[in-house]
């Protein structure tokens, strides 16, 4: 046989995949946007579910932080399994699982039912989510689709929560808040069996090596206590001895894991991944970057419903420009300049432009109006949020060997994941001390119970006002952690040879002089 005719069912195949690939990016981005909602779904509904399931005030945080602790604590364990039993089938199980505790939190009659449902939910989700990013960063090469598919992704990955906002408050509303949970049912179905039948995940990409069970056990223990930590320091303050000894068990457990990685032969985490200059510089900034976003939803959801009075709904759509934003600066912004300038040209603006709006949002007042404040600072978080996730979502996994794409995938969640942790617990602890100083300081000239409320609205926006002036910060510096570490030209792609001695196209950085 000629080497022309053994070249062609490999070229078929090949054509075959690349076909397929807008597709599959399909029913990739539904399932990354059915867990992006989830994370704010489920908040908007917790007071009616609290009600009917008698969960108490104390108890009601584990609706969320058993999700965050199973998510955040397994995401590398998941990213490893992924590499290991192929994206794809990862991406799948994690779709079904995700369906079934989906459907078991719907159906809860306790609060431990729920609880247990919501874990099963992180834990699925640990695998669903490292999959699906490493799916695109395998099945999309060439740099100019690669531009297109990140937008994408990216857009659905920053802008998705605040959508979140609005279906939570629709279903609460108009149905039940048990739809909040029956609602990613058909996302699942839909995107698990579409994942069936159209992705191709290219061959040779797997990594084999046993599970690294040490580094499992140390990375799982210490990010469950890192996140853990960040959760209780919010309810409990910052000095309780709980909260610190979970903040010293974290420390140990992943300095003994760096330490494990180091030595063993197959590692859960191989350290090329993190030390490599771009990707370590990504991940420092993203969760960086996460800290000021996620801090900031949280206040201004708050702002719009206690301060100025708006309904879960009214509130969802106030955060509609951002999204358009962030739609706009990943889809059009950094697709189109992706190719052409390097990437911390993208993002080190991108985070300035973000801090911008952020500091447009520190002149919030009790009688500050939408249309003058808050919409031209969501509409500058957006875009330059937009335009610097893009980018960075598909540097992060730019140049990782096939094996490590799961692993790769799995630390853009994790940083993440940690970063929202640490941005609702920090600039929560924050906006509460400065609010309890202001109604400190002007409670007394409150003589009447009319002005007493006032004072405690004008602590409460005083409290907002001081914590995203440290977002602004954050967002600053997570333009010099671009600036300073990331030094990829733009993306373009070159053949190179993979391990097994086939040539793979691989994703590579390529500096434009």
């Amino acid at each position: 046989m000629s080497e022309t005719a053994a070249k062609a069912p490999g070229a078929a195949d090949e054509r075959s995949a690349h076909a397929n690939r807008w597709r599959a990016l399909v029913f990739i981005a539904l399932a990354q946007l059915m867990v992006v909602l989830d994370a704010t779904i489920v908040n908007i509904a917790l007071p009616s579910a609290q009600t009917d399931l008698g969960i108490s005030d104390g108890n009601r945080q584990w609706v969320v932080t058993a999700y965050a602790l199973a998510f955040g604590g397994l995401l590398l364990f998941g990213g490893r399994i992924a590499d290991l039993w192929g994206r794809k089938r990862a991406f799948v199980i994690g779709l079904i699982g995700f369906a079934a505790a989906s459907a078991l939190g719907g159906a809860a009659t306790t609060g431990a039912m729920m609880f247990g449902a919501r874990a099963l939910q992180g834990v699925f989700g640990a695998m669903l989510a490292p999959a699906a990013l490493s799916l695109l960063a395998v099945m999309f090469t060439d740099a100019k689709e690669r531009a297109k598919a990140f937008g994408i992704y990216g857009a659905i990955a920053g802008g998705g929560g605040a959508v979140g906002f609005i279906l939570g408050g629709v279903l609460t509303e108009y149905l039940d808040w048990r739809w909040t949970f029956f609602v990613n049912i058909p996302f699942a179905i839909v995107a698990a069996l579409g994942a069936y039948f159209v992705i191709r995940e290219p061959e040779g990409g797997r990594n084999r090596n046993p599970l690294d069970i040490p580094g499992v056990l140390l990375s799982t223990l210490g990010l469950v206590s890192l996140v853990y930590g960040f959760t209780r320091a919010e309810s409990d303050g910052w000095g309780d001895t709980t909260t610190v000894g979970l903040f010293v068990a974290s420390a140990v457990l992943l300095i003994a894991f760096v330490v494990t990685e180091s030595r063993v032969k197959a590692p859960l985490l191989p350290l090329r991944v993190i030390l490599d200059r771009n990707r370590g510089g990504i991940y420092l900034s993203l969760g960086i970057a996460i800290i000021a976003m996620f801090g900031t939803f949280l206040f201004l959801t708050y702002y719009l419903q206690v301060i100025k009075g708006f309904s879960p709904i009214k509130t969802g759509f106030a955060f509609l420009p951002m999204i358009a934003g962030m739609m706009i600066g990943s889809t059009q912004i950094g697709t189109r300049l992706m190719t052409r300038v390097p990437a911390r040209a993208l993002m080190g603006p991108g985070f300035l432009v973000a801090a911008a709006g952020m500091l447009v949002m520190t002149q919030i007042e009790i009688g500050s109006s939408y249309a003058s404040t808050i919409l031209p600072a969501m509409v500058l978080l957006g875009l330059g949020m937009g335009t610097a996730f893009m980018p960075a979502m598909s540097l992060a996994t730019l140049g990782v060997e096939p094996r490590d794409a799961g692993v790769a995938s799995a630390m853009v969640n994790t940083s993440q994941q940690v970063g929202g942790a640490i941005g609702t617990a920090l600039l929560n602890t924050i906006a509460a001390s400065a609010t309890t100083s202001y109604i400190k300081d002007h409670i007394a000239t409150a003589t009447s119970k009319p002005q007493q409320q006032l004072v405690q609205m004008e602590g409460a926006v005083h409290g907002y006002a001081n914590a995203i002036w440290v977002a602004v910060g954050m967002l600053v510096l997570a333009a010099v952690v671009v600036v300073g570490l990331v030094t990829a030209g733009r993306q373009d792609t070159t053949p190179v040879a993979s391990g097994d001695g086939a040539e793979d196209e691989v994703a590579v950085p390529v500096v434009a002089h």
